[in-house]
């Protein structure tokens, strides 16, 4: 395949996680979310080695707190690649409720698809009417126009190659809490039009205990316009393959993409953890790429996490890879992915 020549004929597409960014943003936790951050604290002093970093913060003490953490992990918080912001937001998971960034006509622009806190999957206490609203703050931020998609979903159920395809999970998208009444084939025509795709692969499929319900970005990652790492349980994992929940969805997950036409390494998971009440399968595929570097999430083993990081070196060359420890955060639903959002470069 001549990939150039398909992004040039194709006049939509949201560039790939390996292409060059602009920029990763976060959004500083507060609240119940502080304990995430020494987690946040390194991210921000790995992304700012090579790249710029905006943070959004709520209010000054938000504010002041994530100087502390940031200054404790070694980092000048006044660094110039850290942009400031305080723009109103309710969490710390900005992989979902910020902006898909979308190169049309060769112009950059900004989708805010609806976002209602993950279907109310953590409970009708979780407020999101201000993360709701931040993907349109930052086009007025950016000077970029804003396409407001009448669709729930979030940014972490969508693996885009950068060419002409997408991956997601339907049990996210078509959950009758964010799209009541949605189906396959309105999805399918929508995601088309709205990311300039041919192919559209829906996996399907809940793995144990995600209350995102199944997002992509937690079983089944791009690592070139062809090839696709995916999930693998082991003998030494939880999960186990064709067990009828995890490992059948990520077999499953292989199989429909396998069939869709692309190249599927399967990522073996090595080992579990146990944390507070929770055990956990050292499953490393929620990973953010950017510029020359890989940030994966860490269980705190170190036998897993050198073998992963040898893995994903493997995935990226000429990438430094870091691996970070963060199970507060898996412990809540999530990895570096989920917190961070990443603007592709023009």
């Amino acid at each position: 395949m001549d990939v150039n020549a398909k992004q040039s004929a194709n006049s939509k597409r949201v560039p790939a996680e390996w292409e060059p960014q602009e920029a990763v943003w976060l959004q500083w936790p507060s609240e119940f979310e502080r304990v995430f951050q020494p987690a946040f604290a390194q991210m921000t002093a790995i992304i700012s080695r090579y790249q710029k970093l905006n943070i959004l913060f709520d209010s000054m003490s938000d504010h002041k707190q994530a100087r502390q953490a940031i200054e404790a992990a070694g980092v000048d918080p006044d660094h110039a690649n850290i942009i400031w912001h305080q723009i109103p937001n309710n969490s710390a998971w900005m992989r979902d409720n910020g902006p898909v960034y979308i190169v049309d006509d060769g112009a950059m622009r900004i989708q805010n698809w609806e976002f209602n806190a993950w279907g109310g999957a953590f409970g009708s206490h979780i407020p999101f009417d201000q993360d709701n609203r931040v993907p349109s703050l930052l086009g007025e931020k950016l000077d970029m126009p804003v396409d407001v998609i009448d669709i729930v979903h979030e940014r972490g159920n969508l693996e885009f190659n950068g060419v002409d395809a997408v991956i997601l999970n339907w049990s996210t998208l078509g959950d009758p809490d964010r799209n009541p009444g949605y189906t396959r084939e309105q999805a399918d025509r929508d995601l088309k039009d709205h990311f300039g795709v041919s192919r559209v692969v829906m996996v399907e499929g809940i793995p144990a205990g995600d209350l995102t319900r199944g997002h992509i970005d937690g079983f089944a990652r791009f690592i070139d316009a062809e090839t696709v790492v995916v999930s693998r349980c082991t003998a030494d994992s939880l999960c186990q393959p064709g067990d009828g929940a995890d490992g059948s969805v990520y077999d499953s997950a292989a199989a429909t993409i396998a069939a869709a036409g692309f190249k599927v390494i399967r990522d073996p998971i090595l080992g579990q953890v146990r944390y507070r009440d929770k055990i956990f399968d050292t499953n490393y595929l929620n990973w953010l790429v950017g510029n020359g570097f890989v940030i994966a999430v860490g269980f705190g083993d170190d036998t897993t996490d050198t073998a992963a990081k040898q893995r994903i070196e493997s995935y990226f060359p000429g990438r430094d890879v870091y691996i970070v420890e963060m199970l507060e955060s898996w412990y809540d639903g999530g990895g570096v992915h989920c917190h961070t959002n990443d603007q592709p470069a023009m």
